[in-house]
């Protein structure tokens, strides 16, 4: 039985709803069936040494939407990891509103394929991330 998302999809626009979305101030904007939109503001606590946002909070806010668009496929019970992630940092970034869009690229009964474009508030490329990720059923997630 597939996973009834409109538990996860209570928490859109919360930006608190589970400890690292508080912690790097990530929310989820939109989530359906093989998609997750996530979004964030992006300001000076998330900047590296030269004063641009670090290559490690658009890995989180891509991993994070990733995850989100793989789990929405998968069925009731199953859980997932990821084996891979991959990021093309593309544009340097010190203040602004974030999206990350993850869609399903190829699932599969073990391993799936998704990737995530996290663009500016004037949708500009800003990285691109994909992610191979394995789904676990029964004892495997323990």
């Amino acid at each position: 039985m597939p996973l009834d998302l409109s538990v996860f999809q209570s928490l859109i626009g919360k930006r608190d709803a589970f400890p690292v979305a508080k912690l790097v101030g990530f929310w989820l904007a939109d989530l359906r069936k093989g998609v997750a939109v996530f979004e964030m503001e992006a300001g000076p606590q998330h900047h590296n040494p030269m004063g641009t946002v670090h290559g490690g909070v658009y890995c989180d806010l891509a991993d994070i939407a990733m995850g989100w668009a793989y789990y929405s496929t998968l069925e009731e019970g199953e859980l997932f990891t990821a084996l891979e992630l991959k990021i093309n940092f593309l544009r340097a970034v010190r203040t602004d509103k974030l999206t990350a869009e993850a869609r399903l690229v190829k699932g599969g009964r073990n391993v799936g394929l998704v990737e995530c474009d996290i663009k500016d508030s004037q949708g500009r490329l800003v990285a691109r991330a994909s992610s191979t990720l394995m789904t676990q059923r029964g004892d495997q997630g323990k």
